[in-house]
């Protein structure tokens, strides 16, 4: 009987071993154990020369192929002795056969991980560098090795290490079968996300203008979540490879476990908080802003984004664009909050928070640029939607003021600040503000009087908990996310004492619009520009 032919798939004894690795970490501890065990190794190029220098012995690719390593490396493993030796089916007499003829051994281990190439594109190496970093031999052995998982082991990952060590001593030097067949499903996750990093690379490079007509999202496990939005769904979070500051790179310095709320609370809030220079602030719940302000200084901008609605803020997500101190951590904890992120986190400032030990802090080390170009991705039943990301910035000069009245400086720089919020208010969104800060939102509405009515009675609410009459959006000016399709909203949203109005434009009944905005003296400026969010 040939020395190739295993009958019992599930007790395959690893006697061949293919080793080549460009993430060496735990390589050298793992291959002296295999070589203890009697496993041959085979490897290629640097991790050959690696092992050799730790006196462990090795046979070199090429010398089991018979044909040198050729075109700077490119080729070396794409041989019918090595795809041989992984895809023949081991208790079929033909692939035997064919093994005996051609002089292939089996090989029963193949541990490879790929050329860094996302690594390479994150130094913004080169085109031909990154072109250089592709991997092909890698992805090659590992399709064939998982194809073929019923007899082959394949690692592609240094965290598997361990474990198949000792499944190997336990089970008289072999793998289970069951354990072969997960390996295999995590080395095809590798090489989709593999391939699909190097596509989504590649459109960008020739700066496609509309979507190729194939397109595909890739992410690496970062943590199983205990539970999605709601306890009988599962959830997870993955990191893509954008690399893009935020709650999903964050380093966690304190607290309970993050859930999936809290993730995408999270990331609302320092979404919209990067939008602004100054120091700014913004209190978020259920992922729309009840407060986002402005000031000299943190402690400053955080008193007046809880002041917009202290009601929502219980338990809310506060986002900071500058360092947390210890003056604003003190005035923080007095109220009940489930996650704090920043760019920075004072030492004072934590000794301050270690308080509430529950309190999730986070820390990102810079913020994300609001302008870079990105996607997003929402998935719906059969499909995904895909768009890019709005980045839109609305400047002074792009203000088209069309009421008799002009606004004054100081309504000016309301009014952008107040279309910056918009922008992260789920539509349909009304938000009033005042000195650079928030003082009534209206979100999510299906009408746009609702919003703007809601906003009103939130912000009577915080008045009279700060023992004023009026509501605070007296003397305000009001931001749309999008045009008024009649001049009911116009009114509300005069009636509840704002002075001036920006919003996109582009409505049939613009003119009755601006007619009403003149019969109240309110200045009001299109942007020509529209902020959705759904």
């Amino acid at each position: 009987m040939s020395s190739n032919r295993i009958s019992d798939p599930k007790a395959i004894k690893i006697k061949r071993a293919l080793i080549s690795v460009s993430n060496k970490d735990g390589v050298i501890d793992f291959a002296k154990e295999l070589h203890n065990f009697g496993v041959e190794i085979l490897s290629t190029g640097g991790t050959s020369k690696l092992l050799r220098e730790h006196d462990i012995p090795v046979k070199d690719v090429s010398e089991e192929t018979g044909f040198p390593e050729i075109m700077e490396g490119r080729v070396k493993t794409l041989h019918p002795k090595i795809h041989g030796g992984l895809l023949a089916v081991r208790n079929n007499d033909e692939h035997v056969k064919a093994m005996d003829n051609n002089g292939i051994q089996g090989i029963e281990l193949l541990v490879v991980n790929l050329y860094p190439f996302s690594e390479t594109v994150e130094n913004h190496a080169d085109f031909k560098t990154c072109i250089e970093n592709i991997d092909i031999g890698g992805p090659a052995m590992i399709r064939a090795a998982s194809k073929n998982h019923e007899f082959v082991t394949v690692i592609t990952d240094p965290q598997d290490y361990k474990p198949i060590l000792e499944e190997i001593k336990e089970h008289d030097g072999s793998v289970t079968y069951e354990t072969r067949r997960r390996l295999a499903a995590n080395a095809y996750s590798l090489t989709a996300t593999y391939d699909s990093n190097i596509a989504g690379w590649f459109a960008h490079q020739i700066k496609r203008e509309t979507y190729p007509r194939r397109i595909s999202f890739s992410g690496t496990l970062q943590q199983q979540l205990r539970y999605g939005e709601n306890p009988h769904q599962k959830a997870a979070l993955y990191l893509d490879t954008t690399k893009r500051p935020g709650v999903a790179t964050a380093s966690q310095i304190q607290g309970k476990e993050l859930s999936y709320n809290n993730l995408n609370d999270t990331d609302a809030a320092f979404e919209l908080i990067a939008e602004f220079e100054d120091p700014a602030v913004a209190i978020i719940k259920h992922a729309n802003p009840c407060g986002v302000a402005v000031g000299k200084k943190p402690l400053d901008a955080y008193k007046r984004a809880l002041a917009c609605d202290p009601v929502s803020a219980f338990g809310g997500i506060i986002a900071l664009n500058k360092t947390l101190d210890a003056e604003t951590a003190e005035e923080i904890i007095k109220v009940f909050s489930e996650v704090i992120i920043a760019p920075s986190v004072s030492a004072n400032a934590l000794e301050v928070l270690k308080q509430k030990k529950n309190l999730r802090v986070l820390t990102t080390g810079s913020l994300p640029k609001p302008g870079q170009a990105r996607d997003l991705v929402k998935s719906i039943a059969g499909g995904l939607l895909v768009q890019s990301a709005d980045n839109g910035v609305i400047t002074e000069d792009d203000l088209q003021i069309v009421t008799d009245r002009e606004p004054t400086d100081e309504e000016v720089q309301d009014m952008l600040f107040a279309f910056k919020v918009c922008k992260h208010v789920k539509s349909n969104a009304i938000v009033y503000a005042k000195h650079q800060a928030t003082v009534g939102i209206g979100a999510g509405q299906m009408s746009r009087v609702d919003s703007a009515t809601i906003a009103v009675k939130k912000s009577l609410d915080a008045a009279k908990a700060q023992g004023f009459i009026d509501p605070l959006t007296k003397g305000s000016v009001a931001a749309s996310d999008a045009f008024f399709p009649f001049a009911d909203g116009l009114i509300t949203i005069a009636e509840a004492g704002a002075t001036a109005i920006i919003q996109p434009g582009g409505s049939k009944r613009d003119e009755e619009v601006i007619a009403a905005a003149n019969e109240r003296g309110i200045a009001m400026a299109f942007t020509g520009m529209r902020h959705f969010k759904h």
